[in-house]
């Protein structure tokens, strides 16, 4: 089965945020960093997601937060797809580059919990992915109902075990 790492989001924007730290960050990002090793090592295809703003905030394409954090580079033989909207398959080529690749199963690390990563399991699982959710490679914010680890505990008890199988980065294979 031809797995991919999907990191989603893991962008400049996500730390800009001074009064509102993300949650576990490094550790995310180092994590994340272990998959895309693990990833290349084992051939598998390293694909980022970024998220592209209409708006004129943190996420505008070509502003200063915008690119992918430099702790986790995109190599020039990464696919990076560009969306505009929580789902990472709506309206992207996304799709069509994972049946290319003949992608049946993704590994999906990355932020914001609650927005989209969670669209991007439920949509994925929908097209007939099998997914791991890495368990210590995604993170989101506090809101004002919530802290980030009681949001990633709520989703992850929700996408648990349906749309994915969580799973901690060290145990992650790429097949």
């Amino acid at each position: 089965m031809t797995t991919a790492l999907l990191i989603i989001d893991m962008q400049i924007a996500l730390f800009s945020y001074e009064d509102e730290p993300l949650f576990r960050g490094e550790q995310v990002l180092d994590n994340i960093k272990g998959l895309m090793d693990k990833a290349r090592r084992a051939g598998a295809p390293v694909i980022y997601v970024q998220h592209c703003s209409l708006e004129d905030d943190e996420f505008r394409e070509g502003c200063a937060t915008w690119p992918i954090h430099p702790q986790i580079t995109p190599l020039e033989t990464d696919t990076i797809v560009k969306k505009y909207s929580w789902d990472s398959f709506h309206g992207t080529p996304l799709q069509e580059h994972l049946q290319k690749l003949g992608v049946q199963k993704l590994v999906i690390a990355g932020g914001q919990t609650e927005f989209c990563l969670d669209t991007t399991c439920r949509r994925a699982y929908s097209l007939g992915y099998k997914n791991i959710l890495v368990r210590d490679a995604h993170t989101t914010l506090d809101s004002k109902l919530m802290t980030a680890p009681q949001i990633i505990a709520h989703h992850e008890h929700v996408l648990g075990g349906r749309f994915v199988m969580l799973q901690p980065a060290a145990e992650v294979v790429f097949a």
